[in-house]
């Protein structure tokens, strides 16, 4: 993974006027197979409460993606990674909402147990990585002629920005396809 990482060459996106985000795709063992954890956020948060998202947020002042990602991680989830455990990073993704998030992946080896925070996280999931290699669903959007994008996972279907996360690194890394992601279309309820 690393080395195909380290071989990807990323398109970044300006801010122009948006807010910088990141967000971790972090890769741990657990069970004897690899997988990441998705989170359910909390009801009470003011934006996209309930919605299913990897861990992350906004960038702190002086902070950039993978520092941004690694807070995001322990604040979240109550896991703490070093520096050291990123792997490299996929294309950034602008949101609808406002954000171009920054997908960082990261090795972080045999899984300690997640401690959600309930301010912030309703319910943790673990994805093994088997199950992220899915065929997305493309379909339109009302108001938009680009395709948005779904990935059948928990029983239903993850939306963008998660699930064009997601398909980019099951092409890049499990695949080795280079594919672009930030095309693809949110559903409305994701900016709305």
């Amino acid at each position: 993974m690393a080395e195909t990482l380290g071989a990807f060459s990323r398109r970044a996106i300006d801010l122009e006027g948006r807010k910088a985000a990141a967000v971790l795709i972090a890769i741990a063992e657990h069970d004897g197979g690899q997988g990441i954890w998705l989170t359910e956020r909390s009801r009470g948060l003011r934006a996209h409460a309930g919605q299913f998202a990897l861990p992350g947020g906004r960038l702190d002042p002086g902070e950039d993606a993978a520092a941004a990602a690694l807070r995001e991680l322990e604040e979240e989830l109550g896991i703490t990674a070093p520096r050291s455990t990123v792997l490299g990073l996929l294309d950034d993704y602008p949101t609808r909402s406002g954000y171009v998030m920054s997908p960082v992946v990261a090795w972080i080896g045999a899984s300690p147990t997640p401690t959600p925070n309930p301010a912030e996280v309703a319910a943790v999931h673990w994805i093994p990585i088997p199950a992220l290699d899915v065929d997305p669903c493309f379909g339109s959007v009302p108001g938009s002629d680009r395709l948005a994008i779904k990935l059948p996972l928990l029983g239903g279907h993850l939306h963008a920005p998660t699930a064009a996360i997601l398909y980019q690194f099951r092409e890049v890394v499990l695949h080795h396809r280079l594919t672009r992601v930030d095309h693809l279309e949110q559903p409305r309820f994701a900016w709305e």
